[in-house]
């Protein structure tokens, strides 16, 4: 069975560890109809028969398949339809149209992993944890985790407008994504240097079937240089293959114990050891956040519970389970939680997280998104949306007074001021035009690394050691 890799940017499940299927033997069922099969027989036929309209058999047996996973009440287990089994298949593709972020299910609610680094949904401001409420003004109470990803997917360039609740805010956000590209580009690297010592950076955003070979090649290149240490940033990657981390390690860890142990559901467990019988001889740091998962999250507990190597940033996720996808035979499948994974002190991190040896909070700007308004703001009104207009401006460096939500002549002024910098029209009032140079304004700040508090501490970190 082809592996399958789990990037999920609004097409796909949630986070996750994908086993191959060869990793398991698969137990058939038994030819023999039970007792439960009968009764799921003869409701199908007293449906058939007695139903007010008619019905397709392959509607039933779909919607039983569904039921029968979704009472397993797992949100990574689930049921796919062979559409909903293309699409999955369809994302796997080099690049796609969508918005570029995870989703996973828990509760019954629908929330938001992580956002991919440059994609639609980080510009737009969605953040891990978020819930989706809404989609397009309608209300996704009763839809299934497919259901949700065919109504966000469209387009390149059409814009889906998202419900979002943050926090323990009662209020909503209306946040407005506009569709793109996707190119599925999991690693990137760079040197950063300072006062003469040289800091690798090797970027992972997810864990895919080439993801090994690329860390691989990038730390070829950057081992060129003389290394005062390296920093392996997995924030905001939501997990991927198991293989893929386990090659990934084998260029840091060292046998002396095992990187992680799978285990069953009957308490056996399985411990994975990485190849290799050397790590570095320099510092190495990962860089962690709260939309770091799964995958993400095997790698930052084996590189710390096994080399003591630092990991530098905030809680992770916690995501302790893996799935496999099962083939039906007809284009549908079953992608199911068929064990756990402990880290190599055997913890079981599931909706616990992994705590940084060294905890960097970003500044307060990083955690604000672009402001979104249909009708101009201006001097007198006293609105939600003016009040994230004042913490961003504020954010930036712009003098504000309050940030209570009143526009204020100190408000008029500092708009006044970023109009000017940026070479618009100093109204003191915000339109579209306003907006969209604050948006994009805001991004850049988020991507300067002199802003990154938590890349640069581990540039410190590297230069201290």
């Amino acid at each position: 069975m082809k592996r399958l890799l789990m990037i999920l940017l609004c097409m796909v499940l949630g986070a996750g560890v994908y086993y191959s299927a060869d990793r398991f033997i698969i137990k058939r069922v038994p030819e023999e109809v039970s007792v439960e099969k009968s009764k799921i027989e003869k409701a199908q036929q007293m449906i058939q028969e007695s139903y007010v309209e008619k019905v397709d058999e392959s509607v039933l047996l779909d919607g039983a398949l569904k039921g029968m996973v979704a009472a397993l009440g797992d949100p990574y287990s689930v049921y796919m339809d062979e559409e909903a089994s293309k699409q999955f298949h369809d994302s796997l593709d080099s690049s796609f149209s969508g918005i570029g972020a995870e989703i996973t299910q828990q509760e019954g609610k629908f929330i938001i992993v992580a956002p991919l680094k440059d994609s639609p949904a980080e510009a737009a401001g969605l953040k891990p944890n978020d819930v989706i409420t809404h989609v397009d003004n309608e209300e996704i109470n009763d839809l299934t985790i497919y259901d949700l990803t065919s109504k966000i997917r469209g387009p390149k360039g059409s814009r889906v407008q998202l419900g979002i609740q943050r926090g323990e805010s009662e209020k909503s956000l209306t946040i407005n994504v506009v569709r793109d590209d996707i190119p599925v580009e999991t690693v990137t690297h760079q040197l950063y240097e300072r006062d003469g010592e040289k800091a690798g950076y090797i970027e992972i955003k997810t864990f895919g079937e080439g993801t090994g070979k690329d860390v691989k090649a990038a730390l070829d290149e950057l081992e060129k240089e003389e290394l005062t240490g390296l920093m392996i940033d997995v924030r905001g990657n939501p997990g991927g293959l198991l293989s893929s981390v386990e090659e990934v390690l084998g260029n840091f860890i060292t046998n002396k114990k095992p990187f992680m142990y799978i285990e069953q559901r009957s308490g056996k467990r399985e411990a994975l050891t990485s190849a290799s019988d050397k790590n570095k001889d320099y510092p190495v740091v990962v860089l962690i956040d709260e939309g770091s998962a799964s995958a993400s999250e095997i790698l930052a507990a084996a590189m710390y519970e096994v080399e003591g190597y630092t990991l530098i940033g905030t809680k992770t996720f916690g995501k302790g389970t893996v799935q496999q996808s099962l083939e039906l035979g007809d284009g549908s499948q079953m992608k199911l939680t068929v064990s756990k994974w402990l880290t190599p002190d055997k913890r079981w991190i599931h909706r616990k997280g992994i705590q940084p040896t060294l905890e960097v909070v970003q500044p307060e700007v990083f955690e604000l998104s672009p402001v979104q308004s249909s009708i101009v703001l201006k001097k007198g009104m006293n609105d939600e949306r003016v009040a994230s207009l004042q913490k961003l401006l504020d954010g930036l460096g712009y003098e504000i007074d309050r940030t209570d939500g009143y526009f204020s002549a100190q408000t008029e002024k500092a708009i006044t001021e970023f109009q000017k910098r940026s070479r618009l029209k100093e109204t003191g009032e915000v339109n579209t035009s306003t907006l969209k140079k604050l948006e994009s304004t805001l991004n850049l700040y988020k991507k300067n690394p002199n802003h990154d508090h938590q890349l640069q501490s581990a540039i410190e970190f590297i230069a201290r050691h």
